[in-house]
């Protein structure tokens, strides 16, 4: 059973599609019954104890479930999922085929889409944009701050310059990375696992922020 029910009296449409408000019909982890909630296309949008609040959108194939929360302004499109306890609030975007779950969160302005996904502990903010195959796990945090990039709880640090990548100890241009990204991986016991999941990560930050076409 259902732990809400549609709104159709309360509906807009966003980008084209019908969605409609929420409102809880019992007591549940993050609402009280009659408790107005956030926006879904569907009932199938929303499963098990999870809940979307505020003005916060669902959409498409796209679901929550697990105890896991949509708030503010976040949306979820796409065949994108959100589970567990994980959480996406702010104005941040979770689409395509992306998956969040875990702990994770994803907040501010942040995106997450094709097929990358965030889980675990990992929280990922700001401007920040997870997209492609790029997968954010453990510990790892991802943030954008203007023109500086930092990503923390990997197996090192990275922080993105305007022109410069800094991971661990080692130093360079953005163009010598480009280069050299391999043999600097070998040098330091990195697998080709953790070299092609670092190279996803560097590729979608540099997307996100204009430097990658």
């Amino acid at each position: 059973m259902k732990h809400f029910k549609l709104r159709k009296d309360l509906s807009i449409v966003h980008n084209g599609i019908l969605l409609y408000r929420i409102e809880a019909t019992e007591d549940s982890l993050h609402a009280k019954k009659g408790t107005l909630g956030g926006f879904v296309e569907s009932e199938n949008n929303l499963l098990e104890n999870a809940w979307v609040s505020e003005e916060a959108r669902v959409s498409g194939s796209a679901g929550v479930s697990g105890n896991a929360l949509v708030s503010g302004n976040a949306g979820v499109s796409g065949e994108a999922w959100v589970s567990e306890e994980a959480r996406v609030s702010g104005s941040a975007w979770v689409s395509g085929e992306a998956r969040v779950f875990g702990n994770a969160r994803v907040s501010g302005n942040a995106w997450v889409s094709g097929n990358a996904g965030v889980s675990g502990e990992a929280r990922v903010s700001g401007n920040a944009w997870v997209s492609g195959s790029a997968w954010v796990s453990g510990n790892a945090i991802v943030e954008t701050k203007s023109q500086c990039i930092n990503i923390t709880n990997l197996k090192h640090n990275i922080t993105i310059t305007k022109n410069h990548i800094q991971i661990g100890c080692e130093f360079h241009t953005i163009e010598h990375w480009k280069k050299e990204i391999k043999d600097i991986g070998i040098k330091y016991w990195y697998t080709d696992a953790e070299i092609k999941g670092t190279i996803l990560i560097l590729r979608g930050a540099l997307t996100q922020r204009g430097d990658l076409k």
